[in-house]
């Protein structure tokens, strides 16, 4: 099994990938189009915070289910829990020393069809 290590810019938060990373995705949801990263989907337990949980900032909305973790020193986009289910993503372009090219064709997520809370 591979280990991937990834941080934000400042290297406040540090991450570890266990597995294989061989597909990212993007998102068409208001949010993810806006960071426009490449994500790259997985189980929660390949996916470990190392360091920096206290320089981490979470931003949510709408049905607040997906939780989007950012560093609140330099603004990166780090890693995200999935709304649909248990799983993780991670930003692969936090990933150190990470080979673009081995993704191949990057998959679309159609995030913007997922529910959305009316507002009252």
């Amino acid at each position: 099994m591979t280990t991937h290590k990834g941080s934000c810019h400042c290297g406040a938060v540090t991450f570890e990938i266990s597995g294989n990373v061989e597909k990212g995705v993007r998102c068409d949801c208001s949010l993810c189009k806006r960071k426009g990263a490449i994500m790259v989907l997985m189980e929660k337990d390949q996916f470990t915070l190392t360091s920096g949980e206290d320089n981490l900032s979470l931003y949510e909305w709408n049905s607040q289910v997906a939780k989007h973790y950012f560093c609140k020193l330099c603004g990166i986009y780090t890693h995200h829990k999935r709304r649909r289910d248990d799983g993780m993503g991670f930003n692969v372009g936090c990933v150190d020393d990470f080979n673009m090219e081995i993704l191949g064709e990057i998959g679309l997520v159609s995030g913007s069809k997922l529910s959305i809370i009316d507002e009252a």
